[in-house]
């Protein structure tokens, strides 16, 4: 099965044409520099597919969020070498993002995020960056790329970009070097923001406190807890459970300008479809606190 037949969350033409929309979908299915388990260009497909089985009603909102209009992009081409995919990336979402769309990336790996990121601020200039990720990828360069998924804070970073990392609990020592002190960089280790009965609504303010007034998200599957995301290439211990999640975005959308977001690196499972279910989730729940509250749909 393609993408050529798949509208997230199954809508039908009435309610995904671009024109009509408020979101826009992107699927990216590179997977080039993945350094543990492979599968993540597998994912976007994932997650569209897994869409198909949500109810569109949020009892949440007490309202369907896709009632804004979603359109699905078809699959960005992959086979390029890493430069190429991030002005490939770019130039696509920076088009959705000038038409006036939020425009939500599918990786793939969590290089995808540099293109995504960079059409964003071109269009906002001053906007940081929430990345939700077990890991800070601020390396320079790994296993011979600047354009590793390891490396892609560290390339925004380089964007002049505050970036804060929200759920970390794993760096080399390396990056733990080049983030202490570091000006633009705020990092959240998981054992002081998720799990563990953190106080979840005082630990959100202090997310948010890091953060500009317009946001780019950038969320990687194994920022979540893995008994909730199992799918992923580089598992954690530990991470954000569902209602931690949630919470952290609710947050987020309702005190900032969140102008783009993606979700990253999920690697499916066969036999086991409740990851993609899961992720897809978190995007319609994302779509939902952008439009469904502010603009009453």
């Amino acid at each position: 099965m393609s993408f050529s037949n798949l509208n997230f969350l199954g809508l039908d033409e009435a309610g995904s044409g671009f024109d009509e929309s408020a979101v826009v979908i992107i699927p990216v299915p590179y997977e080039r520099t993945v350094s543990f388990r492979p599968g993540c260009s597998r994912g976007p497909l994932a997650i569209i597919q897994g869409s198909r089985s949500l109810e569109l009603y949020d009892e949440e909102f007490d309202l369907r969020p896709s009632d804004c209009g979603i359109h699905t992009y078809p699959e960005l081409e992959c086979d390029i070498d890493p430069g190429s995919m991030t002005r490939a990336v770019r130039e696509a979402c920076l088009k959705a993002a000038r038409a006036g769309k939020f425009v939500v990336t599918l990786g793939g790996e969590h290089s995808v995020t540099l293109g995504a990121f960079s059409a964003q601020k071109e269009i906002h200039r001053d906007v940081s960056v929430l990345s939700v990720d077990a890991h800070c990828d601020l390396r320079d360069s790994y296993q011979g790329s600047k354009f590793s998924h390891a490396c892609v804070m560290r390339r925004v970073l380089e964007t002049g970009a505050q970036v804060t990392v929200a759920g970390a609990r794993s760096m080399s020592s390396g990056e733990a070097e080049f983030a202490r002190g570091r000006k633009g960089l705020t990092v959240f280790p998981a054992r002081e923001i998720a799990g563990g009965g953190a106080d979840t609504v005082a630990q959100c303010a202090r997310v948010i406190e890091s953060l500009g007034e317009k946001v780019y998200l950038s969320i990687d599957a194994d920022g979540l807890d893995p008994a909730l995301m199992p799918a992923v290439g580089t598992p954690e211990p530990g991470g954000f459970v569902w209602e931690e999640i949630t919470a952290l975005l609710a947050a987020v959308f309702a005190r900032r300008e969140v102008v783009g977001m993606d979700f990253v690196e999920l690697c499916p499972i066969d036999g086991m479809c409740a990851p993609e279910v899961t992720a897809a989730r978190l995007i319609q729940k994302a779509i939902g606190y952008k439009f469904g509250r502010a603009a009453g749909i």
